[in-house]
């Protein structure tokens, strides 16, 4: 009877921890400097706050890969406090402001790339700093589209066979591009704007991404698609409780109805 009772609670035990949400916070970061020139720049010293505000509170950031193989259920377990660091875009003011900190704090991050504005815009970081950043083993380079397109406005103007060659230029293109300049897999894709939609997701996969990253407000979890798993966009007027809300989940239990709501 003991044995059974034990092979019963066993089998209860295992359905449990697979019917359990995994979930993890992805914050995203877009611009920094010592001034807040704009909405979507952070100060420099706000990011120090926050990442010693991990540190004292015993959290673990962890790499993007490694958040996406857990919630896929490749990896078996991650640390009961981890938050993931991802910056979308390529400013420069990452290679300048960011990164210090970066290494100062040992942090892994994980860069969002529209190839077509490295070493092209003058707001963007070049490809041998992008090289450089990567070869601190803290930061990896993936995808933010080709060249940063509203998708809700090529639809509205492109014909149907126009419209999905502008995707495969903008996902697989993007996807092809990076990984010849980096010289290793692009696995992630981070949609611009937080825009996508059902077929946008198809096309993701279909494209070679392994996930996909939006910017709703919420723990990525392993009961979303995999093509459009939550972030929390930081910016400038988050106040270090309203970045604690975040990353402990409060603002991810909040209705739908309460939540923030962050736009460009």
């Amino acid at each position: 009877m003991f044995r059974l009772v034990l092979m019963v609670a066993v089998l209860m035990g295992s359905l449990w921890a697979t019917a359990v949400e995994k979930k993890v916070p992805i914050l995203c970061y877009h611009r920094f400097g010592t001034e807040v020139a704009d909405s979507m720049t952070i100060k420099t010293s706000a990011f120090a706050e926050q990442m010693e505000w991990l540190k004292t509170n015993g959290y673990t950031v962890i790499p993007l890969d490694t958040a996406a193989k857990y919630l896929r259920g490749e990896v078996k377990s991650i640390p009961a406090k981890s938050v993931v660091i991802t910056v979308d875009d390529g400013h420069k003011s990452v290679y300048s402001d960011m990164a210090p900190l970066v290494k100062k704090y040992k942090v892994p991050v994980t860069l969002f790339i529209y190839p077509s504005a490295i070493s092209n815009a003058a707001y963007a970081m070049n490809w041998e700093q992008l090289r450089e950043l990567e070869s601190t083993k803290l930061f990896r380079v993936e995808s933010h589209t080709y060249w940063h397109p509203n998708f809700k406005k090529e639809k509205k103007k492109l014909s149907s066979e126009e419209y999905a060659k502008f995707v495969d230029k903008q996902l697989g293109g993007a996807k092809k591009k990076l990984e010849e300049r980096m010289g290793h897999e692009i696995k992630y894709l981070a949609w611009v704007f937080g825009i996508y939609d059902d077929g946008l997701l198809v096309d993701a996969k279909k494209s070679g991404y392994a996930a996909a990253f939006t910017i709703d407000r919420q723990h990525a979890s392993s009961g979303d698609n995999a093509m459009a798993l939550g972030r929390y966009m930081v910016v400038s007027k988050h106040d270090i409780k309203a970045f604690e809300g975040m990353v402990n989940g409060r603002e991810d239990r909040l209705p739908p109805s309460k939540k923030e709501v962050v736009k460009y």
